[in-house]
């Protein structure tokens, strides 16, 4: 077999990167593969490129192919419009990945796997948060994406954070009792609120920890204020930032289509819920809304286009 038949779609998040195999003339899966995070803005061009190649190299073996150059590749990684792309080119070029490539930053492949026409809103809440725009010319921008230090509103890590704050400040007597301190407590193995200092600050509470938190704060949102108001106010937060990325541009129309992705968005109808309550608050009617579970079929759809593109 000649790696011509094949093209490469890769999903490179802050968490974890996918790599699909599929057929160049129908674009079916023949092998997926997993990494970690392949954001080099995140962790560095070393880690970045290990996971990137670890998750090609998944892919092939699933298919029971040996690795090859194929025909086409998109590579959608997050944080890849800020810097890095000459060095993903270059460690493509030394793997010889693909005879046709295409670096773009994730939510190109949102547009390319939840809108009609690739253009409009896409919005992701997973471990962070950001929303882009494209317009039906090509046009795009972005807003939010500051990392978990700077921003990150609306996402899991948010989430989870204000959580524990709220635990904190409960534990001080300067917040409402909330049922997440004993939540937490348990998480933790402990009795006593003040164990949260070395879990956080020396422990295993990292940000990917903390983020894994938002499903129990997800959870007990209808049933408990404190977590209900975190819940609410990130949605809020995150639907202000889309709206802001939507003002940056007239539309043809007056709806927008709108993909979203990431674990908040696919996993919790109320979360989603919030957001495009408070999306349509701020004037931006969502309409078609597209979920996407797997983004790395958008970086299927078009590394199929880049040969398509070529022979015509």
């Amino acid at each position: 077999m000649t790696g011509a038949r094949w093209v490469l779609g890769v999903d490179g998040g802050a968490t974890t990167t996918t790599a699909l195999l599929a057929e160049l003339e129908t674009g079916q899966v023949i092998g997926r593969g997993t990494g970690g995070s392949s954001n080099i803005q995140a962790v560095g061009e070393t880690v970045a490129l290990r996971e990137l190649n670890t998750a090609i190299a998944n892919a092939f073996a699933a298919a029971g192919l040996r690795r090859q150059p194929v025909a086409a590749a998109t590579l959608g990684l997050a944080g890849i419009d800020l810097d890095g792309e000459d060095v993903i080119r270059g460690w493509a070029d030394l793997v010889e990945l693909a005879e046709r490539l295409m670096v773009v930053n994730d939510a190109r492949l949102l547009f390319a796997a939840g809108t009609p026409h690739g253009w409009g809103l896409a919005v992701i809440a997973g471990t962070g948060s950001i929303a882009y725009i494209r317009t039906p010319e090509g046009n795009s921008d972005r807003r939010g994406g500051w990392g978990w230090l700077l921003g990150d509103e609306g996402s899991a890590f948010q989430i989870g954070l204000r959580a524990l704050r709220a635990v904190c400040r409960a534990a001080d007597g300067v917040g409402p009792p909330t049922p997440l301190s004993q939540i937490f407590l348990d998480k933790l193995g402990s009795s006593q609120p003040r164990d949260l200092i070395p879990a956080v600050y020396r422990g295993n509470w990292d940000k990917a920890f903390i983020a894994q938190l938002a499903p129990l704060v997800l959870t007990w949102a209808a049933h408990d204020e404190v977590a209900r108001q975190i819940v609410r106010t990130q949605a809020q937060a995150l639907a202000r930032t889309a709206a802001a990325a939507v003002r940056l541009y007239r539309w043809p129309e007056d709806h927008i289509p709108t993909a979203l992705s990431g674990g908040l968005f696919l996993h919790s109808e109320m979360y989603r819920t919030h957001f495009l309550e408070y999306l349509r608050q701020e004037d931006v009617v969502p309409e078609p809304v597209q979920m996407v579970e797997e983004p790395a079929r958008g970086a299927v759809l078009l590394a199929r286009q880049l040969c398509s593109n070529s022979i015509s």
